[in-house]
């Protein structure tokens, strides 16, 4: 790097462990191509020694998570524009290069490359304390559901080949008073040998509706009095699984907490809040997605961003055909959706709007995407004015 630039593009293959940076000019010409490790020296060294290469300087980057912390906080805090170029796009640019082969510096390449012909991509900034947070707690919350749903399916899957009559009897992803009793009853023979007295162990440990659980469970114990292969080790196992289940349910109440507590502390908390079907929770994921909006330059990028706003697939004589698009955030879909459901099943106008889309032939999922797709302007308006929902009669939150 003997020769000053006017401008360069630097595309950053992130990773955990380190990164790879490669620089181009105008002229797409290779100015810089190195490995660094995921260390604050190190990033400081390549930015000093980018920044004397040219006189303008463009970052882009392929990952803009946990891994990239440390790299995006350097960068912005020192005044480098960094825009994010998403993984997929990357992919499909890399066909237009020669070869075959994958490497970090040949990923960097394209991102560089990529950022210096298109100019559309989002800037990155920081979060600030309260989204950070959140987006780790909601993060959480959704590893420790994913947790959940793994015990409970492998739970049932033991359980089954002790006694199938109980492991239909009960919910349990819902009955919590059915998971308790597992930790220690979970053959037909021990149910059977406590009969009547389940009841009153499962009261001393706070069971809601203690004798219809303990009914069922003795009525499941009594319809078999076979014995099944591996009875005693698959047992041992179900009550250990059971009881992860309990921790992990306790896991979530208390992160559920932590995200009520740190939500409110945000100044949108009561806007969110005041708009039916967006409770403390889906409210959470919202701001820990989209963040304070500045990314967002009306509510059609909004919109489009959460895969509610249908994108053109015209082919030849074939025009007017809309579809979903391919590129969107799924979580943030599914928040307006739940959110959108919630408020459409009481009176209000978000159900008179439900109501009369289906009354326009549309399916059910459709009518509530159709809703999610309108409240999507109603909650961006909101924010921007900091002006809370104040039109028709409360409706019921969800978490």
């Amino acid at each position: 790097m003997t020769d000053r630039s006017a401008r360069i593009w630097v595309g950053i293959d992130a990773g955990k462990a380190h990164h790879w940076a490669t620089a181009i000019d105008a002229d797409g010409q290779l100015v810089l191509s190195r490995k660094v490790v995921n260390d604050e020296t190190e990033i400081l060294e390549l930015i000093a020694a980018v920044c004397e290469a040219a006189d303008v300087v463009s970052w882009a980057v392929d990952i803009s998570g946990r891994a990239s912390t440390l790299l995006l906080a350097l960068l912005i805090g020192h005044g480098q524009s960094v825009v994010y170029i998403p993984g997929r796009t990357v992919h499909r640019m890399s066909a237009a290069y020669r070869g075959e082969g994958k490497t970090d510096a040949k990923d960097a390449l394209v991102i560089a490359d990529t950022a210096r012909l298109r100019r559309d991509f989002a800037s990155l900034s920081l979060p600030d304390e309260q989204v950070a947070g959140l987006q780790l707690l909601t993060a959480r919350r959704a590893d420790l559901i994913a947790d959940r749903v793994r015990l409970i399916n492998r739970m049932r899957d033991t359980l089954v080949g002790i006694s199938p009559a109980l492991e239909r009897a009960f919910d349990y992803s819902a009955s919590k008073g059915a998971v308790t009793m597992l930790t220690e009853y979970q053959t037909p023979a021990a149910l059977r040998r406590i009969g009547t007295k389940l009841a009153s162990w499962l009261r001393r440990r706070s069971v809601r509706k203690a004798d219809a659980v303990a009914d069922r469970a003795v009525e499941a114990a009594r319809s078999q009095a076979t014995v099944l292969p591996g009875e005693d080790r698959a047992a041992r196992l179900v009550g250990v699984i059971a009881r992860q289940l309990l921790e992990v349910d306790e896991q979530i109440k208390e992160t559920e907490r932590e995200i009520r507590e740190v939500f409110r502390t945000d100044e949108r908390a009561a806007v969110i809040e005041s708009m039916p079907g967006m409770g403390p929770i889906l409210g959470a994921e919202f701001v820990a997605i989209v963040g304070d909006l500045s990314g967002y330059a009306d509510a059609g990028r909004l919109a489009s961003h959460a895969g509610l706003a249908p994108v053109p697939r015209d082919s030849g004589r074939r025009t007017g055909n809309f579809q979903r698009p391919k590129r969107y955030n799924r979580r943030l879909r599914h928040i307006f959706y739940l959110s959108a459901q919630a408020a459409m099943m009481r009176p209000g106008l978000s159900r008179e709007y439900y109501l009369r889309k289906r009354a326009e032939g549309q399916t059910h999922v459709q009518a509530v995407l159709a809703l999610a797709r309108r409240r999507v302007g109603v909650l961006w308006a909101m924010l921007r004015d900091g002006r809370p929902y104040d039109s028709g009669p409360p409706v019921a939150q969800v978490a």
